[in-house]
């Protein structure tokens, strides 16, 4: 027998449309009851989970059928899931007038799950198989641990390389950002968890998040900003969208109507429902009549009583509160949430960390290489070298990750509990003597912000004695980094105020203790200087005493939130072995050490710029682009200025010659990319084709990156950049083999690979004029396919 016999509730006939379910559902409930629906509920122990204290759902309501729906976020793992420990010492606080347990929001003994590398590393990949891989990973351990909403994919883009989220999005180009998040949601989706694309839209700093208020111009927002969205709604058919904190040309982004109905439902045909980031609603009756139908994480301003006022007074009807649960609730139809119980289940805990594994060795990007790596098999002597007040060397890296505490404990809504980690050390030692080499002998060093004292493998030393272990090493391991969570960019400022600007973070020197508390000047999370540059110069300048000269045994790993300015010193032949493995997370000694001893081959490209220290965008950001600029009422405005010159737009526009460019990423084996070709099409609308040869021309096996740029006219609107990025593909080769690779561009696809944004006329156009079409392995080596004239 069915359950709506068994039950009585015709709507929990699973054989039912979707729609019609929800109509059914809805007609049959009180008014109070939909007013419950509408929000998150106060901390509470989650009803069908006991031995869980939980603050990420809405309570259900059993005699309806209605479970309670459990939320997660999500951009780099299963975070902060509506699980904390029964016995987790309460934190009472009045939020936003509530007085609720805030320990239920942020507690470390939250569920543990697998902690994956970071939305920005799963993007170096530029591989949608690998974006699919993390998305099913995440949506089968969301299922196993009864969750029904995940907050992901992130795809705001790394307009600023400080930015303290760039690590749970996906890099500075929308056509990137939304191939990657599409194949993350149609994956989550398809293990039956509603994807929640965020942070709708323009959420590209944390500083001053909350009020900031921002003017983007619509064309700008159309092809930068709102693309990956766009993408994400009709490609991936994301079941929700979260609105973010941010004002933006006038309107907050959660009663915004211009974004959440003109643009997302009637423009892109958006089905789903549309979340509020947590207490980013602003209004009642303003917000759910712009489009918000789902106000997390507590009862406020969809609270029972503000409804009512809002309907005594005309300012909202019944058929709004339906219309704003029938959107959810047809998602939740959808996607069984109705339909399966609420019982969590086992994590596999090996097979979540081979993933992770797998997932991470694909992600890291070679950015020059002058013969340290691989590091030799055969070393006797291995010296890894970091910073005392710094994670990178010691400790597995996650977004947040604090010195001397378990991942999982920095506190912002990405932190991930794992079930183990795996230290730098543990890792080259593990892949060490599983390439035979178990007499190997790898010392940690750590150095203090002078560059005065250390201590090596614990025990107490002078910078100088880590200098000679260096020169007599077979091998130097240097980690370094910029880890960022969400609440702060890596900046610090005048005062609590966030108006003034005083120290950029972009560079590896500057570092708070809590990298989610914003740092101003004399306070107690301060930005510091640990002179990290000038500990790699002097490790550098060591005269080696063994076969190999420095510059040949010295490889330095870098683990960041997006791209770092480097100085111009260690660029070309004479320069350190450099490789970028973002925030790895629980697997990050294996993952390194798979790249850095050649088990894996290094095959990622930059999804961000990396700039050479002093000539990069941020020499050149006004205060009202960054961190904006306060009004009388002490009001931050930002103005997006830059307008379509992001990025390596930006460098491209400018004639800026970056130290590793967008798409840039060498391999422990080379290729060649021949007889490029461009060919028209033979009906109107159909795609352009572009077909180039790689030949794999290294004696090893490994993958390369075909990337299609396009040149496009002007047309009437602002001038566009020099190129944007239009197709991707990775290749597999082994050495000595060849492949033909053919690349679509479509003008009818999702991105408007051929267009640009008539905001006249609110619409995508294609120009006319001369369009050329570029091919090669990274955004500044191209060489031209053909052009054409539309």
């Amino acid at each position: 027998m069915s359950r709506a016999s068994t039950t009585g509730l015709p709507w929990m006939d699973k054989g039912m449309d979707p729609g019609r379910r929800a109509d059914l559902l809805l007609a049959a409930m009180s008014f109070e009851q939909k007013a419950q629906q509408l929000t998150g509920a106060v901390p509470e122990i989650v009803p069908e989970l006991p031995h869980c204290k939980g603050a990420r759902h809405t309570t259900g309501i059993p005699a309806l059928g209605i479970p309670t729906l459990r939320i997660t976020n999500g951009p780099v793992g299963i975070g902060q899931n509506d699980c904390v420990g029964l016995d987790t010492p309460p934190d009472m606080a009045y939020v936003n007038g509530l007085y609720v347990d805030n320990a239920v929001y942020f507690h470390p003994s939250s569920a543990k799950a697998t902690a994956v590398p970071s939305a920005l590393a799963i993007a170096a990949s530029f591989d949608p198989h690998v974006a699919t891989a993390f998305g099913e990973l995440m949506g089968e351990e969301g299922s196993r641990l009864a969750l029904h909403v995940f907050e992901a994919p992130g795809m705001n883009l790394a307009r600023l390389p400080l930015a303290g989220r760039n690590f749970e999005y996906k890099g500075e180009d929308p056509y990137l950002a939304g191939v990657m998040s599409v194949a993350e949601t149609r994956a989550v989706q398809g293990k039956g968890l509603i994807a929640v694309a965020k942070h709708y839209v323009g959420n590209e700093q944390e500083t001053n998040r909350m009020s900031v208020r921002e003017r983007i111009d619509p064309q700008v927002l159309h092809e930068m900003y709102l693309l990956p969205f766009e993408m994400t709604i009709k490609d991936g058919e994301a079941g929700a969208v979260m609105c973010s904190y941010n004002a933006l040309n006038g309107a907050f982004a959660c009663e915004n109507e211009e974004m959440l109905t003109n643009v997302l439902r009637r423009q892109w045909g958006f089905q789903g429902y549309v979340q509020s980031d947590f207490f980013a609603a602003k209004s009642t009756a303003k917000a759910m009549r712009a489009g918000l139908d789902h106000e997390m994480p507590l009862p406020q301003f969809f609270a029972p009583d503000k409804l009512r006022a809002a309907l005594d007074a005309g300012e909202l009807s019944m058929a709004d509160i339906d219309t704003a649960l029938r959107r959810r609730y047809v998602q939740m139809f959808k996607f069984g949430v109705f339909d399966k119980p609420i019982v969590q289940q086992d994590l596999d805990v090996e097979g979540g960390g081979r993933q992770a594994r797998a997932i991470g060795v694909e992600t890291a990007v070679l950015l020059q290489n002058n013969g340290a790596l691989p590091l030799p098999h055969d070393a006797k002597r291995v010296l890894l070298v970091g910073k005392a007040s710094q994670i990178y060397a010691q400790q597995a890296v996650a977004g947040g990750s604090v010195v001397g505490k378990v991942m999982g404990a920095g506190g912002g809504s990405s932190d991930v509990v794992p079930f183990y980690t795996v230290t730098p050390v543990d890792g080259l030692r593990a892949i060490y003597a599983q390439t035979g080499n178990t007499a190997v002998d790898v010392r940690l060093a750590l150095v203090d912000d002078a560059n005065g004292d250390a201590t090596i493998d614990g025990k107490a030393a002078g910078f100088d004695d880590v200098l000679q272990a260096a020169a007599n090493a077979d091998a130097v391991v240097i980690m370094a980094g910029t880890v960022a969570e969400e609440g702060a960019d890596r900046a610090t400022f005048a005062d609590k105020s966030g108006g003034k600007l005083t120290a950029r973070g972009d560079s590896l020197d500057w570092y708070a203790p809590l990298p989610k508390a914003l740092s101003f000047d004399g306070g107690d999370n301060a930005g510091r200087n640990s002179h990290t540059i000038a500990m790699i110069d002097r490790l550098f300048g060591v005269r080696s005493t063994t076969a190999r000269p420095t510059h040949a045994k010295t490889a330095l790993v870098l683990k960041d939130n997006a791209g770092v300015p480097l100085p111009a010193r260690w660029l070309g032949t004479k320069g350190p072995a450099m490789l970028e493995v973002w925030f790895p997370g629980q697997e990050d000694g294996h993952i390194v050490a798979d790249l850095l001893l050649g088990v894996h081959n290094p095959s990622g490209k930059l999804p961000v710029t990396f700039p050479v220290e002093g000539q990069g965008f941020m020499e050149t950001v006004t205060p009202r682009q960054y961190p904006g600029v306060m009004d009388a009422e002490g009001i931050p405005h930002v103005e997006y200025s830059e307008q379509l010159q992001i990025g390596y737009r930006w460098y491209d526009a400018n004639g800026k010659r970056p130290a590793f460019a967008f798409g840039h990423g060498l391999s422990y084996t080379t290729f060649a990319i021949e007889t490029p070709r461009l060919q028209a099409p033979s009906t109107d609308g159909a795609p352009y084709r572009v077909e180039a040869t790689v030949r794999n021309t290294g004696t090893r096996a490994g993958s390369e990156v075909v990337q299609v740029y396009l040149t496009v006219p002007s047309g009437s609107g602002l001038p566009q950049p020099p190129k944007r990025l239009v197709g991707f593909s990775k290749l597999q080769l082994a050495p000595g083999t060849d492949q033909r690779v053919a690349i679509d561009i479509d003008p009818n696809a999702s991105h408007h690979p051929l267009s640009v944004w008539d905001a006249s006329r609110k619409t995508f156009v294609i120009p006319s004029g001369t369009y050329t079409v570029w091919i090669g392995s990274a955004s500044d080596r191209l060489v031209r396919a053909g052009t054409f004239e539309r």
